[in-house]
This record gives structure tokens, sequence and C-alpha cells, in this order.
């Protein structure tokens, strides 16, 4: 054996002929390594993880404990000048000499192929990505000390992969130093001495290296970090040992095992030792057919690990890998475990390949292994509590993965927990029970509070679970847990569950009143969300103290009671609780009403949230939480009549004031309306008011009887007297009436208020105590006001009061006496007529009467000379009312108050009492002297107008004049003294009728000038004068409508239209009626300007619109209009209105208009007149002519449109193209523009008759004449894509560069301006275009431009021949790409034309296929069929290779419709077509060798050979398979052709030599397995055939035929021998007897009888007879030795159950 160094010198000089001529090829190689090395992974220090993959790869021997060592360190132990240095050690066995030949190789691993043998490696050059941190890496292992050098050899120009021995440098020395000297050295070291400009990035690897990086090695146990320098304080790697210990007790459970891992790390910046363990769940999954990969094939089961850390994971703060392809990727799943399987990875070592279908196998099977270890987690933890199996439930995947495919696991997941009993229920029993997650409720928090305190007050609460839904363990209904929860969907309970609960336990009365308030709480909380309209309201929740004092419970549904009433009630205040309960039992038998509970009403007030409690108890359970008023108002409700309860109700209000339960208001309020017992006994609950009892009454004593009765007042029986008892209280003898009169109003005289109805006392004389008794009552009743009239008039005129009337005694009416002094008796006694004065007897009364001068005046008692005055005054005016006044009582009246004036004596009283009767005689009848009028000669023009009272001086002569003064002290009006009014009151109903005078005219002015300033109404003698013609004016008497006060500023406009205007007479009135200009006003006489223009304007519009305004008419209103527009006149709006909008003038177009919709002609409006119809004001000869223009400013002030700018809108409303669009001028359209300009900025919009009127082919452009919304304007920003010509541009040359400055309003008539928005024009214009580089210019603006057609816009293709011609082609006969030239004869390529900037605007825009579809490569192929004989290799590799990328359930119907031949294999170059019914494939070679054998034609499909990466040939025959080309082994028909005789015949032994008991034990195990669902019966009696066979052995050869159904009807045939038959029905076996010699003729041998074996026994189950036939081989060949089957069968993961085993020994003992 060579040494290995001698080994290193042989591979240099044979492998890589260093010291001969060098290989060609070696560069390349040398390349290849280079590129794969540099591009393999995304980071350069994914080195590490490949030496790491290596180590667990490698081979340890027994007894050591794995590890891998890394030391870094500044030494340079090389010598190749390396500033850092790392260091690999591995206790391995160390390098073989087969692995010192792989190394110097690419791609010639030696684990490929051994992934069963746990090995994870697979890219083959693993090592070499070192170069990529180092130029020269060093390996010393078994004895052999080698370096390596990117740099091409110079004997090979080759790198990487040359060996060069090294005798020093590193020296073992120097490697024991840095590694350590107190211990061996590792069998394998890697020296990488590092690249200066990937120190740093190693480093940082090195200090972060993921700790669990050993999760899933099933080999290397130990692995460290460390740095070592000759000065510690250069070290800046953190340095780390990780260590691996795995509990090795595991869990079998079928098809998976369970462990436990435990992870620790030491850290040189963690003075602590970490660890953490994991749950580890191995399970075994069979590989998907549908799954298998090239790189996997040898692998017949994935092996899923799923890790469960427990505790704080291991990560160095860095994210945590969430899945390993036995090391970390980079893939944070946000999965709260790990997923370990053989992933298949992308080459960056940092992600699986998702979209790979082996990795897809992997996933889909994750859920299921997840599902298994979370169940033995959970369920078999038998003797371990609940509360520590909630955290496990931190595993499930609550989080969505940043990963789609992942999710797509956590679904499943999440769908196969869902269907799993995995949710920990409470149980109140040493019974864990465990449900599926919709089979489990949640409760609220404060519910589960309140089931823990009542469970420790000795609630039972066994039956939780019973209500219809398992209840949530109580450790795992948390919100901590509310995301596990949702993510599993757990609901809560719904509210049905909970009145369940409640009304099934003893919560309500079996704990504290503080926890059955936190009940009522959580109801309250959730009433209206979950338990409103319940079962809830018919659980029994509410306490209630019961007639008999126990407590009772009421649902929620019973409080109130049928009438809406609550019966259950509770005091809104402690201190009344007591108070109310035994009140309330006085009251019981009526009021329908409980009280909770003392206690609960205390604990209620002391509650924390009794605001909530008490507001859901009012609202929504209608509990009456009543206070002391409330409830007196519930008993005060409660009475119903009843006498009893009437009279303890008024001593409940009594106590409870007297107690200070009840405010003195809440009593009053009550005693309003409180039902009292009068003296017959009654209840009366109406009444006006209450009357004490008649016992001791004061008011029996002055009337006898109660006229208050009918009244509605209440007489109070005489119970109310009496003394009681009720509620343990007393109540005295007559210690009520207090009470009563206080807030019941219980009355006597002189409290109470008198009816209103005769006092029948006061019709006769009263006792002076009674008297004296009444007075007292009316002063009461004059300090409350509260007199009613016929009591007070009955004791106004009953004669009652003693009076003495001139000394004689007698009785009268209060109101008929006085009371006076004696002196002002004496004198008025002396000067009266007839009147005797009645004076009270003061001698009867005594001088207390007058004590009650108050009163006496209230009852009519007159006291004063007024008064006096005034009852003589009544008697002269009865006198006068019965006419018994005559003319001399008149002058005795007069002469009277002249008597009292010259006493100096008041008369005013006299002479009002009498100053307002009827009794003066006037020109108007009687009357009263207030208004009467003394007649002289001042009132004569008033007397023509007015009918004033004048007093009748024929009946009282001349002497009536005589006593002016004292007429005018009666109110007689004596002389005229401007007494306008009077004139006004008295004015006749036709005052100005008959052409009044001047005099009269002017009074009635003056009248009402008068009123006026004296702020008083003369509506009366406007009324006056408007009624009549009353004016006189130059056109005869008028009505003041109809006249006018002329005016010299403004008469002119009246001779517009003369004498249709009345003027005052000024000659008949004089000036002075000039004076009255405001009151001509108020009559309605024009006298202002305003009014008199407004009555024009209405005359100058009548004229108007009946069409009578002449020239003249014209000429001479625009004169007079200039001429007031020059004073201080200002016309009025009306006058402005009615002259502008009346059609006075008459314009060119025939018909007269008004002055807005007119226009006078000027030099502005020549262009645009060409192409517009206008109103121009007629300014012919004809008409107005040319002097119409003297008036331009006057005509514009009335609205007349002068210049362009303020006439736009007329331009366009009038716009009016002619027919033949080359008449219009480009000025003419300019103008137009400039028009459309104002108007923007005017912010007109137009209108859509204009829009419609522009819209004709008007606009020039290089396309003709166009519209404009199929016009374009080119401008700068046009140039750099497109040129003038290449699109319907206006004609710039024709217009001149100002069509540039209306962009904005050619865009808003239509014209596109931007480019942007050109597309569908420019578009529709290529139609025109036949120069190629034109339209290359057009398509290239439309793809910019992001153009996109209509549906209904044709797309057509320019396909050019030469610059200018070409032809338009429609997209689907055009194709962009042709990558393989197959389709220039069927398709227009349209790469071959344009360059690939246009490529994605004919895909995307005109829709052009960016390849040929499989639609295009049948019709291809269909054409292939019909035309050409052969075809090229490349053409066939091509199409096919197509149709296998774009293979699908659509391409392969396609193909099997319409493909009728296919490629077969040929000889020649080229390859024939022939149909797919006289094709097959070749899935059996035997077969396909004797047909080739014996045909000259070829009937077998052809296929790449060699193989192409883009067609594989498994694809490529699938294909065949799927379009209807057949399986030569299904198509074949077998036939046995060899009669053998019974003399050629040799009976071979029944048992023991060809059908054995190994062969049968096979057999049986290969059917027992569970795929094949046979029980142990039909196994047998399958068996039995092989048992009863007769086997004979044959010089013979056994031949059979096998034949071909061509389509045309022939067949095919070649005959084949076959070694053995078994002939079913005849229980035959037929055997040619065995050739000597040669591994051929025995494996053919056990072929055969492998083969005829397995198609006897599973000829229903064919599809397993392959499989069946290989074991059989296999155990044929080792003679079916028991041993050797046994082992072969467990292997094969196959066994015979103990019945097969008794079969057996059954059947071959018998033999």
């Amino acid at each position: 054996m060579a040494t290995p160094k001698e080994h290193i010198d042989e591979i240099r000089r044979t492998k890589f002929s260093i010291g001969g001529e060098v290989n060609p090829l070696m560069e390349d190689l040398h390349q290849a390594v280079k590129n794969l090395s540099a591009e393999l992974y995304a980071k350069d220090v994914h080195f590490l993880m490949e030496l790491i993959q290596n180590a667990e790869d490698n081979e340890y021997p027994e007894g050591v404990n794995p590890s891998l060592e890394l030391i870094i360190t500044s030494e340079d132990i090389t010598g190749t000048g390396a500033p850092t240095t790392l260091l690999i050690f591995n206790n391995e066995k160390g390098f073989s000499s087969k692995n010192i030949e792989s190394i110097c190789s690419v791609g010639r691993s030696t684990k490929k192929g051994n992934r069963k043998r746990g090995y994870i490696g697979e890219k083959g050059i693993g090592f070499k990505s070192v170069f990529l941190i180092t130029a020269q890496p060093y390996i010393s292992s078994n004895g052999y000390q080698i370096r390596f050098n990117e740099e091409p050899c110079p004997h090979t120009n080759l790198g990487y992969i040359i060996p060069e021995w090294v005798e020093e440098n590193p020296t073992l020395a120097d490697i024991k130093r840095i590694y350590g000297s107190h211990a061996a050295l590792p069998t394998t070291t890697i020296i990488l001495p590092l690249k200066s400009d990937k120190i740093n990035a190693v480093k940082q690897q090195l200090s972060s290296i993921q700790p669990e990086v050993l999760l899933f090695l099933s080999k290397i146990k130990q692995f460290s970090v460390k740095e070592v320098n000759k000065d510690p304080s250069l070290n800046t790697v953190n340095a780390i040992s990780i260590s691996s210990e795995i509990n090795f007790v595991t869990r079998k459970n079928i098809d998976a095992d369970s462990y436990t891992l435990y992870l620790s790390t030491d850290e040189a910046s963690d003075v602590t030792e970490k660890e953490c363990g994991y749950y580890m769940w191995r399970q075994k999954f069979p590989v998907g057919q549908k799954n298998r990969v090239e790189r996997r094939l040898e692998v017949e089961e994935w092996v899923i690990t799923l890790a469960f850390p427990f505790g704080e994971r291991l990560n160095r703060g860095m994210s945590s890998p969430g899945v390993y392809a036995f090391l970390p990727t980079e893939m944070v799943t946000n999965f709260p475990f790990i997923i370990q399987a053989d992933f298949v990875l992308a080459s960056s070592r940092e992600t699986i390949l998702l979209d790979n279908k082996w990795n897809q196998g992997i996933l889909a099977r994750v859920p299921s292994a997840f599902v298994n270890a979370f169940n033995s987690l959970i369920t078999t933890s038998e003797d371990v509590p609940v509360s520590t199996l909630i955290p496990m439930f931190r595993f499930l995947p609550v989080c969505i993965s940043s990963y789609p495919k992942l999710n797509v696991v956590r679904e499943l997941i999440k769908k196969k927990l869902l269907e799993e009993n995995i949710i920990p229920c409470q149980s109140y029993s040493d019974q864990k029970i465990f449900r599926k997650p919709c089979e489990v409720g949640r409760l609220t928090p404060s519910f589960w509070d309140i089931l823990k305190k009542g469970r420790k007050q000795g609630v039972s609460l066994h039956s939780l679970s019973s209500h219809g839904r398992y209840i949530l363990n109580s450790s795992f209904d948390t919100e901590e847990y509310d995301d596990v929860l949702d993510f599993l969907g757990v609901e809560p309970v719904n509210s049905e569950w909970y009145a369940k609960c409640i009304r099934s336990s003893n919560l309500v009365l079996g704990v504290a009143e503080e926890d059955y308030l936190e009940l009522l709480l959580f109801i309250a909380e959730n009433w209206g969300s979950s338990f409103h309209r319940t079962d809830m309201e018919n659980v029994p929740l509410l306490k209630y103290v019961g007639p008999d004092g126990v407590v009772v419970l009421c649902s929620i549904s019973n409080v109130t009671m049928g009438n809406g009433v609550s019966m259950i009630c509770m005091s809104t205040e402690s201190r009344h609780i007591s108070w109310m309960i035994d009140w309330n039992r006085e009251f019981r038998r009526v009021t329908e009403r409980y009280f909770m509970p003392k206690s609960t009403q205390e604990a209620i007030g002391c509650f924390s949230k009794r605001g909530t409690l008490l507001e859901w108890l009012k609202i929504q359970v209608k509990v009456c939480v009543a206070s002391a008023y409330d409830f007196a108002v519930i008993l005060f409700k409660s009475l119903k009549g009843d006498q009893q309860l009437a009279i303890a109700y008024v001593h409940f209000l009594y106590h409870s004031l007297s107690q200070c339960h009840l405010t003195k208001g809440n009593v009053d309020s009550l005693c309003g309306s409180i039902p009292l017992v009068d003296n017959y006994g009654h209840v009366i609950t109406q009444r006006n008011g209450v009357l004490v009892p008649a016992n001791g009454s004061k008011w029996v004593e002055l009337m006898g009887a109660n006229p208050w009765r009918e009244l509605g007042y209440v007489e109070l029986g005489e119970d109310y007297l009496c003394p009681a008892t009720y509620a343990g209280t007393i109540t005295k003898e007559r210690q009520l009436m207090t009470f009563l009169k206080t807030h019941v109003a219980a009355s006597d005289i002189p409290d109470i208020s008198p009816p209103n109805t005769d006092l029948s006392a006061a019709y006769a004389p009263l006792t002076k105590k009674n008297a004296f008794l009444l007075l007292d009552w009316i002063h009461s009743l004059r300090y409350k006001r509260d007199l009613p009239a016929k009591f007070l008039t009955s004791i106004k005129t009953g004669r009652w009061l003693k009076i003495s009337l001139s000394g004689s005694p007698g009785y009268r009416p209060p109101s008929q006496s006085f009371l006076f002094n004696s002196s002002a008796g004496d004198l008025l006694q002396d000067e009266s007529v007839m009147v005797d004065i009645p004076l009270i007897d003061q001698e009867f009364y005594g001088n207390d009467i007058n004590n009650y001068k108050e009163e006496l005046k209230t009852i009519g008692v007159m006291f004063e000379y007024r008064e006096v005055c005034q009852f003589v005054g009544k008697h002269v005016m009865s006198l006068a009312t019965s006419s018994a006044l005559t003319k001399s009582n008149v002058f005795q009246i007069l002469n009277f108050i002249r008597f009292l004036r010259l006493k100096v004596l008041p008369a005013d009283e006299f002479i009002h009492s009498i100053r307002d009767g009827r009794w003066v005689k006037t020109s108007c009848g009687d009357r009263s002297p207030v208004g009467s009028v003394l007649f002289d000669q001042e009132w004569r023009a008033a007397s023509q107008i007015s009918d004033i009272p004048f007093i009748d001086q024929n009946h009282y002569g001349k002497e009536i004049l005589r006593y002016e003064m004292e007429l005018q002290l009666l109110g007689v009006v004596v002389g005229f003294n401007k007494n306008y009014q009077l004139v006004t009151d008295h004015l006749k109903s036709q005052a100005c009728s008959k052409y009044p005078t001047a005099e009269a005219i002017l009074l009635i002015f003056e009248c009402m000038r008068h009123c006026e300033r004296n702020s008083r109404s003369y509506n009366k003698l406007l009324q006056a004068l408007k009624g009549d013609k009353c004016l006189k004016t130059n056109k005869g008497y008028k009505f003041p409508s109809e006249c006018f006060l002329p005016n010299t500023d403004w008469d002119c406009l009246l001779k517009v239209f003369s004498n249709d205007f009345p003027l005052i007479d000024e000659d008949f009135y004089g000036t002075k009626i000039l004076c009255y200009r405001n009151e001509l006003k108020h009559a309605g006489v024009v006298v202002e300007f305003e009014l008199a223009a407004q009555r024009f304007s209405a005359v100058f519009k009548n004229r108007a619109s009946s069409s009578s305004f002449g020239r003249e008419h014209v000429l001479s209103f625009l004169s007079s209009y200039r001429q007031i527009s020059n004073t201080n006149n200002q016309f009025p709006s009306d006058f402005r209105r009615n002259v502008c909008e009346s059609k006075w003038l008459q314009t060119r177009l025939g018909v007269p208009r008004s002055p807005k919709e007119c226009i006078l002609f000027g030099p502005y409006w020549e262009p645009v007149s060409s192409i517009t119809l206008l109103p121009f004001i007629d300014d012919s000869d004809n008409y107005y002519g040319q002097g119409i223009h003297e008036y331009r400013k006057e005509l514009k002030r009335l609205g007349v449109t002068i210049k362009l700018k303020d006439g736009v809108k007329y331009v366009a409303a009038g716009i009016c193209f002619p027919q033949d669009p080359t008449t219009i001028a480009p000025q003419s359209v300019l103008s137009l523009l400039q028009c459309i300009q104002i108007l923007r900025k005017d912010g007109y919009t137009l209108t859509d008759a204009f829009q419609k009127k522009v819209s004709q082919s008007w606009i020039k452009t290089v396309a003709g004449y166009r519209s404009p919304d199929q016009s374009l304007l080119f401008g700068s920003d046009w140039g750099s894509l497109l040129r003038r010509n290449d699109g319907p541009f206006i004609d710039q040359e024709f217009y001149g560069k100002g069509i540039n400055n209306y962009k904005e309003e050619l865009k808003t008539i239509g014209v596109t301006v931007e480019v942007s928005n050109g597309c569908s024009l420019i578009a529709s214009y290529l139609d025109f275009h036949s120069e190629f580089s034109t339209i290359v210019r057009v398509y290239n603006y439309l793809h910019k431009k992001g153009w996109w057609p209509s549906d209904d816009t044709p797309r057509r293709i320019w396909i050019p021949s030469g610059s200018h011609n070409g032809v338009w082609i429609s997209p689907e006969k055009c194709v962009i790409h042709d990558k393989d030239g197959l389709f220039g004869s069927e398709l227009n390529v349209l790469e071959k034309h344009y360059k690939s900037e246009l490529f994605a605007f004919f895909s995307g825009v005109m829709r052009v296929k960016p390849h040929p579809s499989v639609d295009d490569y049948c019709k291809l192929w269909k054409d292939w069929e019909d035309s050409k004989e052969q075809l090229s290799h490349s053409e066939c590799s091509s199409f096919w290779a197509y149709i296998s990328k774009h293979w699908s359930r659509s391409t392969e119907k396609t193909l099997s419709d319409l493909l009728s031949k296919v490629p077969v294999e040929s000889g020649s170059d080229g390859i024939l077509l022939s149909s797919k019914h006289d094709v097959f494939i070749a899935d059996d070679l035997q077969l396909k060798h004797l047909f080739k054998e014996s045909s000259p034609d070829s009937i077998f499909v052809w296929y790449p050979q060699p193989s192409i990466p883009s067609l594989p040939r498994t694809k490529l025959l699938d294909i065949y398979s799927k379009i209807g080309v057949r399986k030569i082994s299904e198509s074949v028909h077998k036939e046995d052709i060899t009669k053998l005789e019974a003399s050629e015949l040799k009976p071979m032994p029944e048992k023991g030599t060809v059908i054995r008991k190994g062969l049968l034990k096979l057999i049986l195990g290969f059917l027992a397995d569970p795929s094949m669902e046979l029980e142990a019966g039909q196994r047998q009696e399958a068996v039995k055939g092989l048992l009863d066979l007769k086997v004979f052995e044959t010089e013979s050869a056994i031949e059979v035929s096998y034949k071909l159904s061509m389509s045309s009807g022939n067949i095919k045939s070649v005959n084949a021998s076959r070694v053995m038959r078994w002939d079913w029905e005849d229980s035959k076996f037929f055997m040619q007897k065995k050739k000597s010699g040669g591994h051929k003729n025995k494996i053919e041998y056990a072929t055969v009888f492998a083969k005829v074996i397995s198609e006897g026994v599973l000829r229903e189950k064919e599809e397993h007879i392959d499989a069946l036939s290989e074991l059989i081989k296999l155990a044929f060949l080792l003679d079916f030795d028991e041993e050797v089957v046994g082992y072969l069968m467990r292997s094969k993961n196959i066994q015979v159950f103990i019945e097969d085993e008794e079969f057996l020994s059954s059947a071959f003992s018998m033999g």
C-alpha cells in the first residue's frame, strides 16, 4: 500500500499529467471550478455551514463524542503572510484515500447516492467553498499533509484541486500549541489562512454562530468557537461552546418516536451557562410518487422532525431559524416550533425551494406530524396537572408566516387540530377531559371569579359541562391565551349557558352577599349584549323578603306584575330600610310589593360598582329603587278607597314627617291629593277644600250649615280626632289636627275661603259678635285677596249693618252707608238737594268699629268727600237716565259747578260723575258734554267737510254762552284752536265729492300734516281724497293717482309721448299747493322723478310690445335720456330694466330686439361677421341711419354691445360656418378663437349647441379640413416624438404661428393639444402611412404614451417590404419571437423587423403573441405531417421541448385531438413520422429487443439521445402516452405456442424443491400489507394454488408468441423462449430444464420464475405484480433460504402474522 505522500504524487502524475504534456481541458476545468465555488452561496461565510455539514457526514470511531472545534488566531503558522488564520479540528476517523481523490475532483463526492445512510451533504464541492475566504487551504489528516491553491498550477494551468504536499509551515508543534498541549490533537485539522478582506466577515459569523446548529445533527454533540492570541486583549470573536444531550427515554408511537434534547451554551461573554430543552418529534412518511425528484431517487421515506422548545431559545439575540435541512436555513417562519427534514435547498442554503415538489411533499406531511406530536404532548401526560399542559399550546402556529406556502401548512395544521380532542376542559374531579375546539366554550373572567368564590363557599359545580358545552379549563381561559383560542376557534359560551349554569347551581343563595352582588353585576354588565330576551330572564335571581319574613327568590321576568308595576323594591337610603319594611307590612294586603333583604340592600350600598348595578336593577330589571317619598307614593296608590287604610295613611305621613323620613315638601305634595274620610265615613279622593270637623268649629256658629258641601269641600269625620297606634307608633287624641290644618289645609273661619255664593246671614241684621266675626273673616280674605264676587256682593248689598239716617236708626247695606266726622256731614247736608246721607251707628258698635275701616271700605262703606259728590252725581244721573232732567236742571248743574268753584271746593268728582252722561242737546242729538262743540266762525270751513256735534243754541238760547268756563270743565270744546283732529274724527264720508273748494282741499292737507306731526293715522282723509276726482288739473278734475306735479328737470321725458300726463292746476290752488308736496305724494300724486320714470317706463313698455315705437320715438328718447343723465336724477331700476329688456331697437336680422340683445357694428366685428349671424342695430338709411352712432355712449349704457370682447357670447350663440370651409379666412378663425379665449377667462361654459356647431369640418389640417375632435395641434412637446405630417395636425402655415397662442381654446372645442391624448387620432391615421420609419415612429409614440385601443378598433401590424412598401397584417398572424426558427413560413416574426423596445407594445396593446402558442405548434406539426417526410433532430427536439415545457390538461387535449403522427426511431439523420396507432413506447426492453430484431421498420417512438435538459426522456414518453401512443407491454398479446407431450414431462417433487416454504412465507408477508386489503383467509387461498401445483420438467423449449395489432389490420409477431409456464386452470407448472453455468442463465431463470409466480398469484391485482416479482427474484437467487428471506422481509417492512405462520406450519407438516 502506498504512503500518503506517494498517493499524492500519484494523483499529481496520473490525474493531472504533472511532468507531461499540459491537458488542453485544464483551463476550462479551472474556470468551471472557480465559477461554481464563487457563485454557490450568496454570502462568503457559508463555507462554515459546508464544514459543519462535512463534519456531520464524517465517520467517527466508537466511544468518541463527535465534536467540531474552530479556533481563530492572528499567528501566521502557514508562512503565507496571512494576518489571521482559522483552524478547524474534527475528531473523525480521518481522510481515506477515496476522500482525498474526491476532494481533488469536481462533482465526485463520496456521499453521492447515500442519503439513506444519513449523509446530509449534496453539493459536491462543499470543501471548495473555503476558497472564498482563503487562497491556500491546508489539510492534516491520517498522515496526509496537503494544501490546495486557487492560483493555477504552472504545470497544468489548473487551480483549486491540485494537491501539494506540505513538509512544514505549519508544523505539528505550531498546531498543538494553538489547540492546547493539554489534549491530543483530533484526527483531522483544516487550516485556513484568511484573505485580508474576509477577516471581519468570518469573525462576525463565528461570533454569531446559531447555538441551535446542533439541534438536528445526529453525530456532532460538541461544537466550540474561540480566539487564541498571544495578547488576549486582541480577541474580538465572542467565544462559545455548544453541546447537546439527548434524554434517550423515547416514546414509540407506531411510525414515530419522541425524545427530549437539551442544548447548552457556554459563552465567554456570559458568566452563566445557558440551557434550553426541546421536545423532539420524529415521524416517517413514505415518499409520494408524484413528489420524487432526481436528486432524491434513492430515498424511500421522509423523516420529519419537529422541535418544540420549552424555555428561552438559544439565539444569541438573533432571529431564530424555523426551517432546518439538518443545518439551519435563514428562514424565520414566525412559528413557535422548528421544522427539520431532508429539504432540497436553494444554492445559497439560505432557504428551501418552496416550489420544489419534493419540498412540497414534505410540507404537506408537516401538519400530520405536528398534530401527532401535539396530541402526544397534551393528551398522553396522565399524571401531569392540566395547568402545566397549557403552555404547550404556545407551540401552535398562531401568527401568520411571511412565506405564503408555509401559511398553507399553518392552515392545514389548524384544520386538523379542529378535529382533535386536545382542549382541556374544566373538571372538578380527578378525571381529565379533552374535547374538540368546537365542543368547548369560554367563560368571561368575571364569571370565573364568581365560580371560584362560590366553590370556596361550598357551591357544587360538578355539572359545569352539562349544559350543552364543555367548559374550557380555567387555567387556559385567560387573556394570555386569547390568540391561541381564537386560532382554534374556541368561542365563548352563549347566554343560555349562563342561565342554565346559575339555575342548576346554588350560586344565588349559597354565596355571601358581596359575591351575590358580583353575580348580579356580571349579568348587569352583559345584559344588553348577551342576556336580554334570553332564558336568563326566567332564572330566580332576585332576593326579597316574603310575607312571612323568609328570603324568597324571584326571576327577572316576574319582577314586573301584570299591571306593569314592579314587585320588588329597595330603599335609596339605608336609614329608611327598616322603616319601609315595617310600614309595608301595615299595607301588605294591598301593595303587593316586597323589599329586598336588609342585608342585601346594605351590601349594595357598600358595593364598589353600585352605580352600574343600580342602573341595571332600575332600568332593565325594573326593580323599584324607592326613596322615602317614592314609598309613600306607592302606599298612596295602594289605598283603593279603604277607609281604615286612608286613616292609617294620614298617621303614616304624620309620623314620617315627625321622624324626618319625609320632608315637609314631600308631605305637602302627597297631602294635595290624599284620600280623606268625611263625616259620613266616605273615602273622598277628589276635593276642592277641607273643613275641620263640625264639632267645635266657628263656621257652624256663623253660618249654621255647610255651604261648601256643593263646592267639593270635605268635612272631616271625627275619626281624625281619635287616638290610634300604627307600625308600633302611637298617635294621641286631636294630635293630627295641627298636621291636617298645616298639610291638608283643613280650615275654619276666618281661615277658610268662602264659596262664590250669597251669604244668607247677611240678608238679616247680624249680632254685634257675628258682625265682628264677619269683619275678621273679611280681614283675612283681604289679606289673601280671595273675596268671591257673589259673596262680596251679598255682604255689600245685604241690610245687616246698623246706621243712623237724619237721627233715625235703621239697617242699610254697607254700600249705601257712610262713616264721617260730623262737620263734613253737616256741610254736605245743607248744600245737597233732596239727598239724605246714611251714617254707621257708632254708638251701637262702639269705637272698635273704627279698627275695621279697610274692611268696611272693602264691603262698600264710604268715607271720602269725593264719594259724597259721586253719591250726589249718581242721583243726578239717575234722573237723566229716566229722562227727568229738564233745561232748568242743566242750568242748575252748571250753577252748582260754579258754586263749588267759587267756594273753592273740589268739583272734580262731581264733574267726573256726570260728564260722560248723554244729557246735552247738540246738532247731532243728545250727547255727553265731552266731545260737544260750542260753534263760532272759525268752524265754518270745517263744517263743510265734517259732522261736528255743535251745542243746540236754538234749544238753550244765547244764555248758554255765559257758561263757557263751566262747559269747558265738563269737556265741551270752545274755540277752533287748530283742532284738526276733531275735524278728522268727524270727517264726512263724501267730503271730497262735487268738486270741493280750494279751502276744503287745503284744510284736508293741513289736517293730514297735523296727524302726521302727532303720529296719528290719516287714512280716513286719504280715502276721502283718493275716492273722488277731487284735484283740478289742466285736463280737468282727476283722481290724485292720475296727476303729476311737474319738474323742469325731467319734463323732457314726458315729451317723448306728449299729452299723456295730467298736471295739477297751480292757478286754482295758488302757490300754497306746492307746500303740500308730501301730502300730495301720499294722496297718490306723482311728485318725484323716480315714480314719473316708472310711469313713463310702463308706457314705454306697452308701446314697445305693441310695435308702435317709431324711428322718431327712439331718437327722441335717446335725446331725453342723454339730458336727464346729465342731472342728479337717477333712473330707477325698473325703468332701466323695462328699457333694456323691451324689444324696441330694429336690427339687421329684421326683428326688433332689446338693447342688451343688440350690437352696434364697428371695425372689431368685421372678421368674425363672416362666420356668424349677429343682431347688429339697423344703421342703414332705411332706418336709423348713421345718426344712431351719435348715441353710442347712451346705447352702451342701455346694454347695447359695442366692442367684440363684450359680445363674445353672441359670437358663441351665432356661430354659422359656410358650407364651403375653404371660404373661411384665417383671420376669422383667429377672431373666433379670441372670442373663446375671452369666454374662458370669464368662466363661461360653452353650450352643447355651440359644441355641436363647431363639430363640423372647418379646421384646415395637413390631412384636409377636419372637425376639431379629429384635429391635433403640433407643439414643441410633440417634436421629440413625431413630425408634423405624422397625423392630422392643424396647418400652421395656413393660420400662422399665432394659432399656437390659442392652445387652450382649441382644446376647449375638442382639438387635441396634449401629447398624451393624441394616441387615438394618431393611431387612426396610421393607414395613410406606408413609410416604415414613420410607422415605427408612430408605434414608439403610441407605446410611450400608453395607448390602448377600444374593443372595436381594428389592430393591424405593418410588415415592411423595403422602406416604402409593405402590407398590413392582423396581429393573429404575427408573433414576436421565434426562438427555434420554426415558424418563418407560418407567422410574421416581428423581431426580424422591429427593435425590442416595441415588443411590449406589440404584446400588450396589439395582442401579438410573444411566442408561438400550443395551437401554433400543433398547426405546424399538422403541416409537417402533410408536407414533410422527415424532420431534422433540431426541429423535432425543439417542438417536443416546447410541448414539454407547456404541458397541461389543455395541451394534452389539443394534441390528442389534432396529432395523428408521432416521431419514430430512425437509423438515418432524419426522423420519420408515423401514425401514433402504429408506434409504441418501449416500456419493456425485452419486448423492444424482440420486435426491433425481427422488424425492419421502426415501431418505437423517438426521443433525443443523449437526453437534453429541456426534454427529459421520461417526460417525453409520458406525453406520448397521454396523447394516445400505446405502451408495448400493454398492447402486446402473449400466447403460449409450445405443446408439451406427456412423455416429455418429468414430474418434480411437489414441495420443497420448487415451491419452497420460504417462497410461500415471502408471498404471505407481501399479501399481508395493508394496501393489499386481503384478510387471512384470502391470503391463504391465494397461496393454496401453489401448494396444489403439479410441477413438471421438460427438455423441450417452452416458447411464447408476442403479437401487435396495427392500424392497417396487419399483425406483427415475434416468438421468444420462456423457460417456465403455469397453467392456472390445470394447476400445472412446467419448467424447462436448467442450463448449466453462467450468471446470465441464472438471472434469466430467476426473473422468469418470479414473473410467472407473481402473475399467477396476483391475477386480480396486476398493479402489484412487479413489486412481488422483484422480491421473489431476489429470494430465488438466494435459494429461498429462510433466514435470508426473513432478513429480506424485515428490510422491506414485511411481516407474517401468526395465523399465516400456523397455516404454513400446517401445510408443510402434512407434506
